[in-house]
């Protein structure tokens, strides 16, 4: 499974003053009225008034030099090859298996095992990851067993983003050579609110690393396309 990414949403507020009107000068502004009677402001409230509890506003954390890779369901018929024979569990009840779950494109096998989800041609779906091998399923799932959720569902290192934890991202950061991603895929990946649900094989993730799942691929040719890439210097707002 292709696991390697970093994510997060991006909002910079800028505050705003309002024009609080024309001041009035001081020919136009009521005479005060004093008395010696009026009793002065108390410098606290009476012991048995309740305790005035102001809501706690918390800024959004921000992130930066974060690495996103997204990975994506195989469609067979988007695929070429000689059928391969696949062998491993019939559901999520065993790992490594030696089941013969069937015959499928070559290419299509080898996306399942880079991406860890494929749809085959008859519809179910041919998952993989290093923990359990192979294993036919009704939906494209994780290693726990968890519906993957496009443009919600991250992998991280659990010792940087633990399992629950929320992000958008703010800035799409750069690719490889330094270019921006096409701007309807930054908006896309910055729109989205996502969860981190599963995690890296120890050693394969990376202190900023996160993988960020999209969907099915779109048609043939898809990894030349501007939706399969990795982002560099990425900033992820957390909450």
């Amino acid at each position: 499974m292709r696991r390697a990414a970093v994510v997060t949403g991006l909002l910079l507020l800028a505050g705003c003053g309002q024009d609080s009107g024309p001041v009035a000068s001081p020919s136009s502004r009521p005479a005060e009225v004093t008395t010696s009677t009026a009793a002065a402001p108390s410098a606290a409230p009476p012991s048995s008034a309740p305790a005035l509890r102001l809501p706690v506003v918390t800024a959004p954390v921000l992130s930066g030099g974060w690495e996103i890779t997204v990975y994506y369901t195989a469609v067979e018929d988007y695929h070429s090859g000689d059928p391969a024979p696949v062998t491993g569990c019939r559901g999520l009840d065993c790992s490594h298996g030696d089941d013969d779950l069937g015959s499928y494109k070559e290419d299509f096998v080898a996306a399942v095992e880079e991406e860890g989800t494929g749809r085959t041609a008859g519809g179910a779906y041919l998952n993989w990851s290093y923990d359990i091998g192979f294993w036919l399923d009704t939906r494209p799932r994780d290693t726990g067993g968890r519906a993957l959720r496009p443009f919600v569902s991250a992998a991280a290192d659990p010792g940087v983003l633990a399992r629950g934890v929320h992000f958008r991202i703010a800035d799409c950061g750069h690719a490889d050579d330094g270019s921006r991603p096409a701007a309807a895929v930054c908006a896309a990946l910055r729109d989205a609110r996502w969860t981190v649900t599963d995690e890296f094989t120890p050693g394969l993730g990376g202190n900023k690393h996160i993988d960020a799942y999209i969907g099915e691929e779109t048609g043939p040719g898809f990894t030349s396309s501007p939706w399969y890439l990795t982002l560099l210097g990425v900033t992820i707002r957390r909450g």
